[in-house]
This record gives structure tokens, sequence and C-alpha cells, in this order.
């Protein structure tokens, strides 16, 4: 049987490095797309002949990367698009940028990142989505639907904008088969985590901090047959926090 392809934005590490682990681990050939060259800590299979450099943050890049892509799927078959790249920009002291603080170049710069590419990317991906009746993830925050200490104003009415987005791709790529849905974590153990996230924590229902590597069991499963009837819908993986 033909090998099922994957193509994951935002690889390099956290939830996307998870979820190419994941889908590698279950027999998926995984296209990855980061601003970053391919990292030799990244040790899955086929991944530095997979990887494409792109700046998601540029119109032009983006839309050249379709091609790129294109000509990665010799089948014509597109099985998923996990839209996971992200950016949250600090202050000069890593401070939350609020609505006023926030200059228009940097809302424009989080915006395209975080929400024009996943309509490009997906809109010039349509045929090859179709043709495999594939599955698009678009991974939103819980920063979308509340204030968050540490995700800035930008960060989060983009995640909004994209969840708002998921619904109206699922109501235009329907006809095509092709299944849109969006998961929105919470405080997962990255890298990239906050000081002052334990605060946090404290009041979860679970008490914990998720893994990259459950939020990835979410996005496999949007992926597969188990949810083959579910589109359009936000699903929250955060430990009860947006209770």
């Amino acid at each position: 049987m033909e090998r099922k392809n994957l193509l994951l934005t935002g690889a390099s590490r956290g939830i996307g490095h998870a979820t190419v682990k994941k889908f590698s681990a279950e027999g998926w050939r995984v296209l990855t797309c980061s601003r970053q060259p391919f990292s030799e800590h990244c040790p899955w299979p086929g991944g530095e002949e997979n990887h494409i450099q792109v700046d998601l943050s540029n119109p032009e890049s983006t839309i050249e990367a379709v091609e790129r892509v294109r000509k990665r799927l010799p089948s014509g078959r597109l099985d998923a698009l996990v839209n996971n790249a992200g950016i949250s920009p600090k202050g000069p002291e890593g401070e939350r940028l609020n609505t006023m603080d926030t200059d228009l170049r940097t809302w424009g710069h989080v915006f395209h990142v975080n929400f024009f590419a996943p309509v490009v990317l997906a809109r010039g991906l349509q045929q090859e989505l179709a043709a495999a009746k594939g599955s698009v993830v678009n991974v939103t925050s819980i920063a979308g639907a509340r204030v968050h200490p540490f995700a800035g104003a930008a960060y989060a009415t983009s995640k909004a904008a994209l969840a708002a987005l998921t619904r109206e791709m699922a109501h235009d790529f329907g006809p095509l088969g092709v299944r849109v849905n969006a998961i929105a974590p919470g405080e997962v153990e990255t890298s990239i985590l906050s000081p002052g996230t334990e605060k946090i924590v404290e009041g979860l229902p679970m008490r914990r901090l998720g893994q990259p590597s459950e939020v990835a069991d979410v996005i496999y499963f949007l992926c597969t047959a188990p949810s083959a009837y579910v589109s359009g819908t936000e699903i929250e993986v955060n430990g009860g926090q947006h209770v």
C-alpha cells in the first residue's frame, strides 16, 4: 500500500516535533515546513529530503512553497495538512504585548504566520487534499477564547480568527470530501514555557502540564478513520483549563 502523506508546519519543536514522531511511527511520510533548515537532532526517517524551508510570514514565500510541496507529491494525494506553526512575540523584557503595545507591523507578521498561511496552504493544495479525501487540522490555542497572562493580543486574536476559519473551511471543503477541524492546546510542556506557568498549572483541574505527545495523539485521531464524520469542530486539549 502507498504510504499516506502529511504536510506539517512548525515541525521543529514541541507539539510539531511530537506530531512528526507520531505519524512517522504509524508509517506516514511526513513533509515538514519551518523557517529553519532541517536539524540533525530530528532523526525521523527521510526527514531531510522531506523538509521544506519556508518563511510563512512572507506571502510570496508561502505561495511558492505550495508548488514545492506539490512536486513532492507524485501521487497527487495529500492525506493530511496540519497547520501548527505559530508565533507569539514578546516585549523587550519578555513581557506580554497587549493591544496598545503591539506595533502594526507585528500584528501583520503574526497574522501572516498564524492565520493567512493556513489559508494559502489549504487552498493551494485543495486538489491534493480532495484526491485523498484528506483532513486539515488547525492548531489554535486556549488563548483564542480568553485573555491569557502570557500570550499577547496579536497571538490571541489570530488564534480566535483561526478557530472561525476552521468552521468556514469545514463548510467550503466538505463537498470535496475534506474534513477540517482544530485543536486548542492549553499549557503544554515544551521548551518555550513562560516563567510563571506553574501558577496556572496549580489551578488546572488535572493539576499538571500536558505533554506534546498527548496533543499529537489528538491530531492523529483527527487525521484518521475514527474521526471520519467529525468536521468543523475545535477540540480543547488542556486538562480542563477551559471549564
